[in-house]
């Protein structure tokens, strides 16, 4: 998972769900990487750029991973996830992209790698889910660390943009 985000954790948290052996968080932001692992995260890269690319190979025996989720959304994320991921593999987009080419070049179509992603069809999966989360085998709620009233929904924003607040509850 590419980035310590609501969406990268929720990542982590249906990776788990569905059975991954090993799942590595790469995010810098202690409180989130912390989450994650309470989510079920094996393992944190806190490095970015080639250092990230080499953390992840290293722990993939040189590898990399055959699934990657880029929850981010920028740029340098893509460039990570086509570093990370081994030959044959899939990257999936799950964060909003912030940029419209993305570098599938010769090198990427070589070795067979696989791109896909977009919005997730969440209703289709409520009522798998819910029983879930009702029980309290998972717990996403967590990802909610302030609250606010409608009035407070622009320092909301701002505090989500600042890496103030993971994710922000708005009760009226």
């Amino acid at each position: 998972m590419i980035g310590d985000g609501a969406v990268g954790l929720s990542a982590v948290l249906a990776a788990r769900r569905l059975g991954a052996e090993r799942i590595i968080l790469m995010g810098r932001h202690k409180d989130r990487t912390d989450l994650g692992r309470d989510f079920g995260a094996t393992d944190v890269v806190g490095e970015r750029g080639e250092e990230a690319v080499e953390r992840v190979r290293e722990l993939t025996g040189g590898d990399g991973s055959h699934s990657v989720l880029e929850c981010v959304g920028t740029r340098p994320a893509i460039e990570t996830a086509l570093g990370v991921v081994r030959d044959g593999g899939v990257i999936s987009r799950v964060g909003l992209p912030q940029y419209g080419d993305v570098p599938m070049g010769a090198d990427a179509f070589m070795r067979n790698i696989t791109l896909t992603g977009g919005v997730a069809p969440a209703r289709a999966y409520i009522e798998e889910l819910l029983p879930d989360v009702l029980e309290g085998s998972i717990d996403p709620g967590r990802l909610f660390d302030r609250t606010i009233g409608l009035d407070g929904v622009p320092e909301g924003y701002r505090a989500m943009a600042d890496r103030e607040a993971l994710k922000v509850l708005i009760r009226p």
